[in-house]
C-alpha cells in the first residue's frame, strides 16, 4: 500500500471521528418505547411552481396527480384510514409502544403508534401526531405528491392504485413482524386489519422495553407520561421536571431515567444525561436503549474503549439492532486497531443500512479496505459514499481517496 493510501485514510477518518458523528442532540432523538423513527421536520415544503409576469397572480402548473385526477376521477387521493392491533405470538398485548411501519418500493416509513394496549389508528401517508419525519427516512415515498410537501402525502390521502406492492407491519427490536399488503385497498373499505402478530428472535436477552415498567406506581406512570407528552413537545425543561418527578417516586422506572437522559442530552447537559441513562441500565441491565445512547455520546467523545464496552454490551444482549451501533463499534475498532473486528461490524452495518440512510458506513469500511490493499471493495464503498452524500463537506477528499484508490488498484494488478 502506499503511503498516500495511507494517508488519506488517516485524514478520512479523522473527520469521521471529529466532525461527521452525530451530534449530542440528534443521538436523543428517539421517542417513548425505545423505537428510532427519524427527527422532527426543520423546515417547511417547497412553494409550488409558478408562471406570469408583473405583478399579475401566478399560474400554477398541475403536477402529475393533479393531471391524472383531471383525466381519470377514479384516481382522486381520497383519505383512507388503517386500524388494527399488534399482538404477541401467544396473544398478548406487547409490553411497549409499538411503531407501526409503512413499507412501499423498498421504502420504510414509520406511520403511528399502538397504545397501551396494542391497537392502533391513522390515516395513511398523513402527517399523523407525534410520528417523526424528514429526509433521514431514505428514497422518495411513493405515495407522496409532488406538491411540496416535504415527501409526505398532504391530508387529502393517498392515491388508491399507488398502494400496490405497499405493505403494514410492526418494529420492536427483538421480535420478527407479520406483514399485511395493502394491495387494491380503497378509500370505502373497513379500515381494521386485522392482528398483526409479534414472534420473539432466538438469541435475544435484551429488549427496547424494562419490565420494571408494570411495577411502577400510579403517581409515577402519570409523571412519565406527562414527561412523554414535553418531549413530544420539545419542552425539555419541563420534560425534565416530569421525568425527575417520576424517577424519585420510582427509583428503578428504568424507561423513565432513559427519557430523563434525553430530556438532559436535548439541553446539553451530558454529564447528567450519562448519569440518566447509567441508572436506567442499574434499574433494569436488559433494557438495550441506554447502551445505544451511552455508546453515541461515548464516540462523539472518541472515547473508543467505552464505545466497544457499550457496544458490545447491547450487541451481546440483542444483535438485531439499528446499523448505527454496529458503525460506532466499527469506528472505535478500528481507531482502536482492532481492524478484522471493525471490518465485520462495518460490513454488518453496511447490511443492515439497505437504504443508505448513513453513507459514512460504506465511507469507514472502504477505507479500512483500503488500509487492507482490498482496492476493488474500497473504490466501490467510497462510490457509495459520493453518491448518497453528493454535498457532503469532505467531498472533494473523499474524491481523492478514491482516485488513490483506483490507482494503487491499478498498479497492483500490473
Amino acid at each position: 500500500m502506499t503511503n498516500t493510501i495511507g494517508f488519506r485514510a488517516a485524514r478520512v477518518v479523522a473527520l469521521l471521528a471529529i466532525g461527521l458523528l452525530l451530534s449530542p442532540f440528534s443521538l436523543a432523538q428517539e421517542t417513548p418505547g425505545g423505537q428510532t423513527p427519524p427527527p422532527p421536520p426543520g423546515g417547511q415544503g417547497g412553494q409550488q411552481p409558478g408562471g406570469g409576469r408583473g405583478t399579475g397572480n401566478p399560474v400554477p402548473v398541475p403536477d402529475r396527480t393533479q393531471r391524472e385526477q383531471t383525466t381519470f376521477p377514479d384516481l382522486e387521493q381520497r383519505p383512507i384510514y388503517i386500524s388494527g392491533n399488534v399482538r404477541l405470538a401467544d396473544g398478548t398485548n406487547p409490553p411497549d409502544h409499538v411503531v407501526i411501519e409503512r413499507v412501499c418500493q423498498g421504502v420504510v416509513r414509520p406511520e403511528a403508534y399502538t397504545d397501551s394496549k396494542g391497537n392502533f389508528s391513522f390515516q395513511l401517508g398523513a402527517r399523523n401526531p407525534g410520528v417523526f419525519y424528514d429526509a433521514s427516512v431514505g428514497g422518495i415515498d411513493p405515495l407522496s405528491s409532488s406538491s411540496g410537501t416535504g415527501g409526505l402525502s398532504s391530508q387529502r390521502g393517498v392515491n388508491e392504485r399507488d398502494l400496490t406492492g405497499c405493505e403494514i407491519r410492526a418494529s420492536l427490536a427483538g421480535f420478527q413482524s407479520d406483514s399485511i399488503v395493502l394491495s387494491f385497498r380503497r378509500s370505502l373499505d373497513d379500515p381494521n386489519i386485522g392482528t398483526i402478530r409479534l414472534r420473539r428472535l432466538a438469541n435475544v436477552e435484551g429488549y427496547t422495553f424494562s419490565i420494571t415498567t408494570a411495577q411502577a406506581p400510579k403517581d409515577a406512570r402519570r409523571a412519565y407520561e406527562k414527561g412523554l407528552e414535553y418531549l413530544n413537545k420539545r419542552k425539555w425543561p419541563d420534560a425534565q421536571q416530569e421525568l425527575t418527578k417520576a424517577v424519585a417516586s420510582y427509583s428503578r422506572y428504568a424507561i423513565a431515567w432513559h427519557e430523563l437522559g434525553r430530556a438532559y442530552q436535548q439541553q446539553n447537559k451530558i454529564d447528567d444525561a450519562i448519569h440518566a441513562y447509567q441508572e436506567a441500565i442499574s434499574a433494569d441491565p436488559k433494557f438495550i436503549n441506554p447502551y445505544g445512547q451511552l455508546a453515541g455520546l461515548a464516540a462523539y467523545e472518541q472515547k473508543w474503549e467505552d464505545v466497544v464496552q457499550y457496544t458490545t454490551q447491547m450487541l451481546k444482549l440483542n444483535p438485531f439492532v439499528a446499523p448505527d451501533i454496529y458503525f460506532f463499534s466499527a469506528l472505535a475498532n478500528y481507531n482502536l486497531q482492532k481492524f478484522d473486528v471493525a471490518e465485520g461490524h462495518a460490513r454488518e452495518a453496511a447490511t443492515r443500512d439497505t437504504q443508505h440512510r448513513i453513507p459514512k458506513i460504506n465511507q469507514l469500511l472502504g477505507v479500512i479496505l483500503a488500509e487492507k490493499q482490498d482496492y476493488s471493495g474500497a473504490a466501490e464503498n467510497i462510490r457509495i459514499y459520493l453518491k448518497f452524500s453528493p454535498n457532503a463537506t469532505d467531498v472533494d477528499t473523499a474524491q481523492r481517496l478514491l482516485a488513490d484508490i483506483e490507482s494503487a488498484g491499478v498498479g497492483k494488478v500490473r
